[in-house]
């Protein structure tokens, strides 16, 4: 024991002298050399140094960022799934219709069965229920849902709603959060109600309580209510006020925990930038705006004084979409295709906004209301200030060009940034047909050797001096440090870099081998291998427009490091 604690001590000494570990240097591994490609030896003019701290600015990243409301196929790729979109907010779940506002001339039909294959359309909640069902198939650990809350749902499928149907008609149903009566299965389809207690109680008698089910559940409280009088004019023709959106917000989510205490309430799940500024130019914002710097301050704050007033949290996530406002020359990142290399590059650096505070983006956001970005340091604070451990969620986001490299980049970063900087849930949402790059950037965190090989799960500080040109996200699987993960992103359109790594760390690394995307395929391979380590540095030089994951890995045989590093837990919940 002696000689071991005498090992130890020398061990440590020897590393905070920058010498060494305990290991002795492979020498085998450390001699296997490989070079990067041609293209990448002649371009490497630009030099870039990152270092790795494994043991500072330790945190756990959440599985759940890594979750998409893409139906897919691939097993165990997305740890969570959304239902969501603007077909929720008119969804009946006794029979399955839904409207679809003005995406689709107001139409009540089947689509969402129809989309999701349901087995029988006209089970209860079928849609709901597939779709946790498809979540678990697919080796899924959570499934967003979302429940409506404007106030009426499709009473039928029977095609456009026109003007003069506007609800209170019998096209519609009234929505009710508390049946305040005995539940029933099947639920009463004579009566001219709907309600979402006995929908949730239906939910557990099914899955079990969601917080304990073997594919867990959260709610969302309605989509993006601060377009309502845009999307669905047909069931609420009326702009959300600010009076509104906080009483059936707390309403709804008083009638859920009453069902399911452990449920986590997503809201008030936010269009954009303008809905959280003023709830889309709410006509009873102006007497808060004068004491709430924007309306997340305020929902924040009200929410927790309802939440007291409940005896109970009624909101554990806030949750909002973010489609950036970015521009390159003139034109935004998304909804207008690929585009040329100045709108490819603004939109490999548009994810910036979310953590820089350097970068001011081309946008009418950054020009008029740069003060908010970035957005994610921003929201934090606000939470900490008005509702401290309230989680935060982008359920809904793209950077467009999803079949192209400059969008598997941007969500490549994105990814890496929602694990750094404290984000709980994410989802992409597609907007294009294809979107094999953006795929490639899940399977690099989450699959990058085929066989189930994943990004690290406890986040390290990890430091670039190009934040420009390349960006860099490290991590540790919880308090194993003999294995580092780094994910390294040259975004340049034509100049590769010469990377130099240095690594802080009790122990000695040995090898690196890479795997990733570039220019030529979103299909993931193993990448040419680094120089060899020495003293916990070495050096690899990256091509233009690639994504890098390498995994460095020490051949030291006992964990002397959980000797001295604080404990992390990785479990999200």
């Amino acid at each position: 024991m002696k000689s071991y604690r005498w090992t130890v001590f020398i061990s440590l000494v020897l590393f905070l002298l920058g010498i060494g570990s305990v290991a002795e240097a492979n020498t085998m591994d450390e001699q296997r050399k490989f070079v990067p490609s041609a293209t990448g030896r002649e371009q490497a003019s630009l030099v870039v140094t990152f270092t790795v701290d494994v043991t500072a600015e330790r945190h756990p990243i959440s599985p759940y960022i890594y979750g998409t409301n893409l139906l897919t196929t691939d097993q165990g790729l997305y740890p969570a799934a959304r239902l969501g979109g603007n077909r929720w907010t008119g969804y009946n779940w006794e029979n399955n219709a839904s409207n679809a506002g003005s995406d689709w001339h107001h139409s009540s039909d089947d689509f969402l069965c129809w989309i999701l294959s349901c087995s029988d359309w006209n089970q209860p909640a079928a849609a709901l229920k597939t779709f946790v069902d498809y979540v678990a198939e697919r080796k899924g650990q959570y499934a967003l849902l979302t429940l409506p809350m404007a106030g009426y749902v499709a009473a039928d499928k029977n095609g456009t709603v026109s003007t003069d149907q506007t609800a209170p008609s019998n096209r519609w149903k009234t929505l009710v959060y508390r049946k305040n009566s005995a539940f029933s299965y099947p639920p009463d389809l004579n009566d001219q109600a709907v309600y979402v207690d006995e929908l949730v109680a239906h939910l557990v008698q099914t899955y079990g309580n969601a917080a304990t089910a073997a594919v867990r559940r959260g709610y969302s409280l309605d989509n993006e209510p601060d377009l309502w009088a845009n999307t669905h004019p047909r069931l609420h023709p009326q702009k959300t006020t600010v009076a509104e959106l906080i009483e059936k917000s707390a309403s709804l989510a008083s009638a859920v925990k009453a069902i399911d205490p452990q449920a986590e309430i997503f809201a008030p799940v936010h269009y954009g930038f303008w809905g959280m500024k003023t709830l889309q130019d709410a006509p009873d914002w102006a007497q808060h705006g004068q004491t709430y710097d924007w309306f997340v301050d305020y929902y924040l704050a009200q929410m927790r004084l309802r939440s007291q007033q409940a005896g109970r949290r009624l909101l554990d996530v806030f949750d909002f979409h973010w489609y950036p406002e970015a521009q390159g020359c003139g034109t935004r990142i998304v909804w207008n295709g690929v585009g040329g290399e100045c709108l490819q590059q603004a939109r490999m650096q548009a994810p910036r906004a979310l953590w820089d505070e350097n970068f001011r983006e081309d946008s009418w956001i950054g020009t008029w209301f740069g003060d908010y970005l970035p957005i994610l340091p921003r929201l934090h604070s606000s939470i900490q200030t008005y509702y401290p451990g309230t989680k935060l969620a982008m359920t809904e986001f793209s950077y467009g060009a999803e079949d192209h490299i400059s969008g598997g980049i941007a969500v490549a970063d994105v990814l890496g940034i929602l694990g750094k900087y404290g984000v709980y849930f994410a989802s992409f949402y597609p907007l294009e047909g294809e979107s094999d790059y953006v795929v490639a950037a899940y399977r690099l965190y989450r699959n990058f050797d085929g066989a189930g090989a994943a990004f690290g799960n406890v986040s390290v500080k990890a430091e670039t001096s190009d934040v420009a040109n390349a960006p860099v996200y490290a991590a540790i699987h919880n308090t194993d440090v003999t294995q580092l993960h780094l994910v390294v992103i040259n975004r340049g359109l034509t100049q590769a870099f010469q990377g130099q790594f240095t690594l802080h760390s009790p122990v000695r690394y040995h090898r690196a081998q890479g795997w990733g995307f570039d220019q030529n395929s979103p299909e993931i391979r193993p990448m040419a291998g680094a120089n060899p380590i020495q003293n916990n540095r070495f050096s690899y030089t990256i091509p233009p427009l690639t994504v890098v994951h390498f995994v460095i890995e020490s051949d030291n045989s006992f964990p002397i490091y959980d000797l001295f590093l604080p404990a992390v837990s990785s479990d999200a919940r």
